[in-house]
């Protein structure tokens, strides 16, 4: 993700050139037509697809109990216009943060290309990780997760989604999605395309799987776990990016972030081990919505084993090999110091026998003799 040079130039109209400086601008001119066919009675139907979430489901109030009646989700065929929809909100908001944050901060610390890239890459997910933290734990607040953790697997309905989990989980799927245009958008090296490609397709698998086999309180525990041990981790990037006296720090990070891995895993298995296990239905009903049989027990078990085995590898690699450019970088200064040090002896030696020459040659000592 370099950074964009606006050239006084202006590119010609839909040239490659164009497109990259003024994707947000097209993009954001699309998005306006969806909001705009809210205003016509033929196109407000079609629009509403598009900005509301679709597949409500109505749930009349007990008489035993003074509650009222309340709307809850499930998936359909209708929400991937919802999550193109929001694909350009996410791809508008991207540029913004880029602009207007991002950019001014590389200007100013003045970083090499090869920084500008793993910065700017950095600050965008640490925002988005963030926001997720934050919403995630709200979600996990207002439907009582923290207070009785069973919900994780009782919860009931449990082929239905509240207002809140499902416009999570939209979100996440429009993030990921937006993130494979932005390769094209922010001019990514080809040599960094295929880990990124790996790294936001194991997002979106995962993030789609918890969605589509309802594991929605199961999905949103470990995405609040893995996004705040994510943002720890692109936090000490940016701290390393800004100056490299803080590679101290990151190495106690480290430790940390490999303990939330081993976390994230021990929720997973103890909820679909032994939990879900339980269940005395065992026979897959995709219209209730249930999937607890023994392959989709193994296939979310290892899904989550791979992701996170994945993450921990590339963070000990980009580890070691940081400890390796900073070996590699203290070995010369400590031979420019030897060389510094022999040559101050030798300069000293040779100036203590001129003085030692000059003073045997001269008429004091003559006189002496």
């Amino acid at each position: 993700m370099a950074i964009r040079k606006k050239s006084t130039k202006s590119p010609p109209v839909l040239s490659h050139e164009f497109i990259l400086q003024n994707h947000a601008d097209i993009v954001s001119c699309v998005g306006m037509f969806f909001v705009l066919g809210l205003m016509f009675e033929a196109t407000a139907e079609a629009s509403i697809v598009f900005i509301t979430l679709q597949h409500s489901v109505t749930i009349p109030a007990a008489k035993e109990q003074a509650t009222e009646s309340r709307s809850l989700y499930n998936y359909g065929v209708k929400d991937l216009a919802t999550i193109f929809f929001y694909m350009l909100v996410a791809i508008i908001i991207h540029a913004t943060i880029q602009e207007y944050v991002l950019d001014k901060i590389t200007r100013q610390m003045q970083f090499p290309k090869t920084k500008q890239s793993k910065f700017n890459e950095s600050g965008q997910l640490s925002v988005f990780y963030l926001v997720s933290c934050i919403w995630g734990t709200l979600i996990l607040i207002s439907e009582n997760y923290v207070s009785d953790t069973t919900v994780l697997w009782r919860a009931h309905p449990h082929n239905m989604m509240t207002f809140q989990m499902k416009l999570f989980y939209i979100s996440q799927l429009a993030y990921w999605l937006h993130a494979f245009p932005e390769l094209y958008f922010q001019k990514t090296k080809k040599q960094d395309v295929p880990r990124q490609l790996i790294y936001f397709g194991l997002h979106l698998f995962h993030i789609a799987g918890a969605y589509l086999l309802y594991l929605n309180h199961l999905g949103l525990v470990l995405l609040v776990l893995h996004y705040f041990v994510e943002l720890l981790s692109h936090m000490c990037d940016l701290f390393y990016f800004s100056d490299e006296k803080y590679e101290k720090g990151f190495s106690l990070w480290t430790i940390v972030i490999v303990l939330g891995r081993l976390l994230i895993l021990i929720v997973s298995v103890l909820t679909v081990g032994f939990h879900l296990a339980g269940s005395e239905t065992q026979k897959p009903d995709i219209i209730a919505g249930n999937f607890n049989v023994l392959a989709a027990k193994i296939a979310v078990l290892s899904s989550s084993c791979t992701i996170q085995a994945f993450i921990t590898w590339n963070l000990i690699t980009v580890q070691l090999q940081r400890w390796r450019e900073q070996s590699t970088f203290e070995a010369p200064c400590v031979k420019k110091k030897r060389t510094t040090t022999k040559g101050r002896s030798s300069r000293k030696g040779t100036e203590n026998g001129v003085e030692t020459s000059n003073r045997a040659d001269s008429p004091r000592s003559k006189k002496e003799k």
